[in-house]
């Protein structure tokens, strides 16, 4: 009886023994890895601002909306049965400044490639009675605007933008050359007379739409449209019982492509948060 007490609480005391290592010796075997809390870091916003220098070219349609003359007298203004305008190219520079990611405004000078005038009227010469005269001349002009523009939002290495732009244009009309012939005999002519060409500032308004793409962190393409509206004024002087003229306004559509160089973006590319590691369990 002493003997079988005895070894019961020999069992009981190894199998307390046992059943309390057993979580020691587990924990011992496995240990599950501990993950440091992920933190986001801030993407950084990256804004435009800052002065840029631009320079564009393009090919100009030129419109003109007319023209007319005194004819004999200071009394009888009369219009020209035609007065037409070739095209001809745009050359710009410019400096502005990025406000933000949406507004930006510049100062532009640009030239408008000389063009040829052919224009003709009709009245009495003095080989006949009814004669038609053909007129040729040229024209050039400068202009200074101010722009403004709003950058409508960028889509990948695209922003669309709009603008509108005021300011004035010298226009300069060459020698008109004027040759009136006999409308029954075109060999019989008068000859040929010469009128002075006027030069004046005239005011001007501008509409732009078009998109930049991004060359570089500091470098875009700029390709647009823009429409400009140039006043009349003076088109040429008083020369043998006819003139002076005056030309009516002017229209002209451009298509234009150019760069723009940034001085102030930053080209630092914005924080990109590393991916969380894989855990294998």
């Amino acid at each position: 009886m002493y003997w079988g007490w005895g070894m019961k609480k020999i069992f009981r005391g190894v199998a307390a023994a046992l059943l309390s290592g057993t979580p020691v010796y587990a924990a011992d075997v496995y240990q599950p890895p501990v993950e440091a809390p992920f933190v986001e870091q801030p993407v950084e916003v990256v804004q435009s601002s800052g002065w840029y220098l631009r320079g564009d070219v393009g090919y100009a349609w030129n419109d003109l909306r007319g023209a007319h003359y005194f004819q004999g007298s200071n009394s009888n203004l009369v219009d020209f049965d035609r007065a037409d305008v070739d095209d001809s190219y745009v050359l710009g520079g410019g400096v502005g400044y990025q406000i933000n990611n949406y507004l930006r405004a510049d100062l532009t000078l640009d030239y408008l490639g000389e063009s040829d005038f052919n224009g003709s009227t009709t009245g009495g010469c003095g080989v006949a009675v009814n004669c038609v005269s053909n007129d040729v001349a040229s024209m050039s002009a400068w202009s200074l605007l101010a722009n403004a523009y709003v950058d409508i939002g960028t889509y990948g290495a695209f922003t669309p933008y709009v603008g509108a732009g005021i300011g004035g244009t010298r226009v300069k009309w060459g020698t008109l050359r004027n040759t009136s012939c006999d409308v029954t005999d075109p060999s019989n002519c008068d000859p040929t007379v010469e009128h002075k060409g006027e030069s004046d500032w005239r005011f001007t308004y501008a509409l732009m739409a078009g998109t930049a793409v991004d060359l570089t962190c500091n470098l875009k393409a700029d390709v647009g449209y823009r429409f400009r509206h140039i006043n009349g004024g003076d088109m040429f002087g008083y020369n043998l019982n006819s003139g002076p003229a005056y030309d009516k306004d002017i229209y002209v559509h451009e298509a234009r492509a150019g760069l723009r160089y940034s001085f102030g973006n930053n080209c630092e590319a914005a924080y990109v948060p590393p991916a969380e590691p894989i855990v294998y369990k």
